[in-house]
């Protein structure tokens, strides 16, 4: 048997949401699929060679000298990948969240179409107020971040009658490029954000983009809250000319007196549509899935290259 392989995964307080199972030894339950030579710990030591850091709690690389591998069960790296040293491979969970993202996307854009906000907001009051309501036919939806999860999203809208677009980076057989945005915007009922947080795409959504979409419009963020500019998206939905459906904002958490609270026409939600039961299962199944590649000395899925 190979020489043992000592693999970080953080003692949390929300253990059983992390997909991590209290026992008696604060064992993660995914040992049980793992090579005896696998040792996992609740706490930073020197021998760690690979780490599954979580968000919210403290990673610091100078506890671990011998590191090899940071492996993320969020399909972003972007609140991590300043902190891996250049010569660790870090490695993220795409694939892991698609279908729990394309529901969210559909949820939003129903949520939108048949009214909740204004439905919770009239039965908060007391009053019966008849409301006009939409639906998915025909409805024109342009997805910015057209990866997997977007795709996921155009198969489930499929059915409904919808008409999907996407744009990505490279141009493939079913996709526009960036390129091609200022010309599709104005086509879009709706615009839905699946855009990973890196340089290029920080506040890729300004008030120049905003603007191109047709007066009533409906804009959802369920990629990085930092893609778009808050002050711009506050302007059109305080001017009423457009609604917005946000699982992402900037800052998070959004701040208790911040306008976002009181915008009128949006709805939020705390950076939850990932973060399904069915979702964090397949994440630690990828986790187990590099260790053991790892411990192998297999190539490692989902490594990272310019920011993705």
């Amino acid at each position: 048997m190979s020489a043992p392989v000592v693999a970080w995964i953080p003692s949390s307080t929300r253990r059983d949401e992390l997909g991590v199972a209290s026992g008696s030894e604060g064992r993660s339950r995914i040992e049980r699929t793992l090579p005896e030579n696998i040792i996992l710990v609740d706490e930073p030591r020197r021998d760690v060679r690979f780490a599954v850091p979580q968000w919210g709690i403290e990673f610091d690389p100078a506890q671990l000298p011998n590191l090899e591998v940071v492996q993320v069960r969020s399909a972003g790296v972007d609140w991590i990948v300043d902190k891996v040293p250049a010569h660790v491979t870090l490695c993220g969970a795409r694939g892991t969240r698609d279908r729990a993202m394309a529901e969210w996307v559909v949820a939003a854009l129903l949520a939108d179409l048949k009214g909740v906000r204004p439905f919770a907001e009239a039965q908060a009051a007391r009053r019966w107020k008849r409301l006009d309501i939409g639906d998915l036919a025909n409805m024109k939806v342009l997805i910015l971040g057209f990866g997997a999860s977007g795709r996921e999203a155009r198969q489930l809208l499929e059915p409904f009658g919808t008409e999907v677009r996407g744009v990505a980076r490279r141009k493939h057989l079913d996709n526009y490029t960036l390129d091609d945005l200022p010309a599709l915007l104005p086509w879009a009922d709706a615009l839905v954000n699946l855009l990973p947080l890196t340089d290029a795409t920080r506040h890729i959504v300004d008030a120049d983009t905003l603007a191109l979409l047709p007066d009533g419009a409906l804009y959802i963020n369920v990629g990085r809250g930092p893609t778009t500019d808050t002050d711009a998206l506050l302007a059109e939905l305080q001017a009423g000319r457009l609604r917005a459906v946000l699982d992402v904002v900037e800052p998070e958490p959004l701040p208790e007196d911040h306008p976002l609270w009181e915008a009128p026409g949006v709805l939020l939600s705390p950076h939850v549509a990932g973060d399904t039961a069915s979702s964090d299962r397949a994440a630690w199944d990828l986790v187990a899935e590099q260790l053991r590649r790892f411990a192998a000395g297999e190539p490692l899925l989902n490594v990272v290259a310019d920011g993705y």
